[in-house]
C-alpha cells in the first residue's frame, strides 16, 4: 500500500546567506509591486492588461535599465515566480468578479420541524433527523449497557456500542448540515434567517412542584425535535460561509414572521389556523405557510438594510411556543 509521508527541513544558513535570502526577497518585493503599478496603470488607461509573458519582457527591460540593474544580481527563477503569483492573482480576482450572478440574489429561510428550513424563493431541504432514526437503537443499547456490572469488561464493551451510535448520530447531523448550508451560501449574496433563541426555545416545561407546565410532553418531544436537527449549529455555519462568499447574514426578529400576509400586510393569529396553511382573513391570499415565513423573513431583511442595520442580533421576541408544539403534533 502507497503510504504518503510529509518532512519539515529547518534551514539554517549562515550570515552571508541569510543576507542575500533578505535581498533576494526585497528584489521580489519590489518586481510585484513594479509590475502591480503597471498593471493598475493600464486599466486605468483602457488598456489590455498583460499576460505573463508581456510581464516578463517587462522584467527583461527593468534589468537594462541603469537604476534597476542591481534585480541582475536576483536569480531569474525568483522574480519570474513572483510575476506568476502577481498574474493568478489577477486571473483569480477577474473570474470571481465574472462569476457574483448567482451571488446577487437575497433568499429568507424559515425554519420549522416538518421541513427544516423553506426558502423565500421556493426550495425546501427535508430534516434529516438522525436522533430520531437511531433512537430505538441507541435506547436499546443504553438498556443493555444497564444490566452490565459498572465499569467490567462487558460494560465497557456496551458503553463503546453506545458511544459508536451518539458519534453516527452526530456525524450525519454534521455532514447535512453542511452540505445544506454550503448549498445556500453558494448561491445567495444575503441570507436572511429569524433570531431564533434556541436555548429558550428547547427549555424544559416541567416547571416545579408548586407551579407545574403545561403541554410537558409535547413540549419535551419538541426540544428533542429542535436539538435535533441542529438549528444553532445551522446558523454558526451559515454566518462564516456566506462570509466566506463574500456575502451576509442578516438575523431579523421572528416576531410575527408567520402571521402577516405577504399580500395585503394583514397580522392575524388567524392567519395561520394550521401549520401548514397560510390563509389571510383579510384579503383571502393563501398559500403555503412555511414559504409565507420565508417571504416575510427576506422582506424583514431589506428593511434593516434599508435602515442601514446590518447586525446579526436581531430582537428576542420569539411567537408563542403553543404554535410550534401543534407544528410537532402534524408530524
Amino acid at each position: 500500500m502507497l503510504r504518503l509521508q510529509a518532512f519539515k527541513f529547518e534551514l539554517m544558513p549562515d550570515g552571508g546567506q541569510a543576507r542575500d535570502m533578505r535581498r533576494f526577497a526585497g528584489s521580489c518585493r519590489f518586481v510585484f509591486n513594479k509590475a502591480l503599478a503597471m498593471q493598475q496603470e493600464r486599466y486605468a488607461a483602457g488598456e489590455k492588461r498583460l499576460g505573463y509573458a508581456g510581464l516578463c519582457s517587462a522584467l527583461i527591460e527593468w534589468k537594462a535599465v541603469p537604476a534597476t540593474a542591481w534585480l541582475c544580481d536576483t536569480p531569474s527563477q525568483a522574480l519570474q515566480q513572483t510575476l506568476k503569483d502577481l498574474e493568478r492573482a489577477y486571473t483569480n480576482f477577474f473570474r470571481q468578479a465574472g462569476r457574483l450572478s448567482p451571488f446577487q440574489t437575497a433568499v429568507g429561510i424559515d425554519m420549522g420541524i416538518a421541513r427544516f428550513a423553506t426558502l423565500s424563493d421556493g426550495a425546501v431541504f427535508e430534516p434529516l433527523s438522525s436522533f430520531k432514526r437511531q433512537e430505538q437503537a441507541l435506547a436499546k443499547a443504553q438498556r443493555a449497557m444497564s444490566r452490565k456490572t459498572k465499569f467490567g469488561r462487558n460494560w465497557m464493551k456496551a458503553k463503546a456500542k453506545v458511544q459508536r451510535i451518539h458519534t453516527k448520530i452526530a456525524n450525519a447531523r454534521r455532514d447535512d448540515l453542511h452540505k445544506t448550508t454550503t448549498t445556500i451560501s453558494q448561491n445567495h449574496a444575503m441570507v436572511c434567517i429569524e433570531d431564533l433563541q434556541v436555548r429558550n426555545m428547547s427549555a424544559s416545561a416541567a416547571g416545579t412542584v408548586e407551579a407545574p407546565g403545561t403541554n410537558v410532553r409535547a413540549k419535551s418531544g419538541l426540544n428533542k425535535a429542535i436539538l435535533d436537527q441542529g438549528w444553532f449549529e445551522f446558523r454558526r455555519q451559515l454566518d462564516y460561509k456566506t462570509a466566506w462568499s463574500g456575502g451576509h447574514l442578516v438575523a431579523v426578529p421572528p416576531q410575527n414572521t408567520s402571521r402577516t400576509c405577504p399580500c395585503c400586510g394583514h397580522i392575524a393569529k388567524e392567519n395561520r389556523q394550521t401549520q401548514a396553511r397560510f390563509a389571510c382573513v383579510e384579503c383571502g391570499f393563501e398559500e403555503n405557510a412555511d414559504l409565507v415565513g420565508a417571504i416575510n423573513v427576506l422582506r424583514a431583511g431589506h428593511a434593516r438594510l434599508a435602515c442601514g442595520d446590518t447586525s446579526l442580533i436581531g430582537a428576542s421576541a420569539q411567537e408563542p411556543a403553543e404554535a410550534t408544539i401543534r407544528e410537532l403534533s402534524c408530524v
